[in-house]
């Protein structure tokens, strides 16, 4: 993830998601769109949406532009939705919402079309589950150019950046090629089944970020709104279970490591630490396992400096 700088004027981007809207070539082109450009306004809306619905799941709509291979994310709505603390959906309820929403929206002048949708994954990585896959191919299918970004709040607050993500799915009869690879990423043991069987149905996009001229007059308000929480907060504090949780789960990866039960069929067929060399296998399973702890150190290190710092600006001693 980078952070960019202003976008192309608006004149322009419309006139350009205006001709790729009527080319299209992403049905032609599996892999057309490369690149994710979030405004900060829209970031911090999903950001906040995400760590307000802690532990459940939270849903929203992106609305913006599309560009030549990019998506440009200009703001983003929630969605009353139910959730869980593994799944959400949108119901009849938040489709009419969404409706109302963006009627009003037009009233008012404001015409961004919807361009995908986001979610969160509280405590467990930016990624698609099963669920998640089937609802962006049915995004896709009718409402394409879409996207679907995830955020892990709890993940987020944990290590003081934004732990975003942002995804495509393949058309339903697409192989990939098989020498694509995606970067290791941290997944609890109860979601890797999830992840294992559907992670070669979708690739990952890269995310941008950029501040428009609308973000420097709205992001202030939203910001007096955020301050105090962010201040009066502590991650160890509030982490604390997310942290034990992680530390659990560690345990048990380095315990199934050691009993060599990621052979063969162990998690629904699909290893977990892929290698073409059995012999290899077991170095592979401890190297990315010793990848993990050394990430839940740097999360804990990254919190405890946060509090560290805290205390020295407010104490009065």
């Amino acid at each position: 993830m980078a952070e960019t700088g202003q976008v192309e004027s608006s004149k322009t981007a419309a006139a350009v998601d205006a001709e790729l809207r009527a080319k299209r070539p992403w049905r032609t082109d599996p892999h057309y769109f490369e690149k994710v450009q979030v405004s900060s306004l829209a970031l911090l809306k999903m950001a906040m949406h995400a760590r307000e619905g802690e532990p459940l799941e939270v849903m929203g709509l992106l609305q913006g532009k599309v560009a030549e291979k990019t998506f440009i994310v200009t703001d983003a709505f929630a969605l009353p939705v139910e959730g869980t603390e593994t799944r959400v959906n949108a119901g009849a309820g938040a489709n009419e919402f969404m409706v109302e929403y963006m009627s009003g929206s037009k009233d008012a002048g404001d015409e961004k079309a919807v361009v995908g949708w986001y979610h969160s994954h509280p405590g467990y990585g930016c990624w698609l589950s099963g669920i998640d896959v089937s609802t962006q191919m049915l995004q896709q299918t009718y409402q394409d150019p879409y996207v679907a970004i995830v955020i892990d709040p709890t993940r987020t607050a944990a290590t003081g950046r934004v732990e975003i993500g942002a995804f495509r799915t393949y058309p339903e009869n697409y192989t990939p090629p098989s020498s694509e690879e995606s970067a290791y990423q941290s997944i609890p043991l109860n979601k890797i089944e999830d992840f294992g069987v559907h992670c070669k149905r979708y690739y990952p996009v890269d995310v941008s970020f950029f501040r428009s001229d609308v973000d420097e007059a709205v992001l202030p308000l939203l910001w007096n709104k955020y301050w105090i929480s962010v201040l009066s907060s502590s991650p160890l504090h509030s982490n604390a279970e997310y942290t034990a949780n992680r530390i659990n789960d560690l345990r048990k990866k380095l315990s199934e490591v050691e009993q060599g039960l990621f052979h063969g069929s162990g998690l629904g067929g699909r290893e977990f630490f892929a290698d073409a060399s059995k012999g290899k296998a077991k170095e592979h399973k401890i190297g990315q396992a010793s990848a993990d702890a050394a990430k839940l150190s740097s999360e804990i290190l990254s919190s405890s400096a946060i509090e560290y710092n805290k205390m020295k600006l407010f104490s009065f001693k």
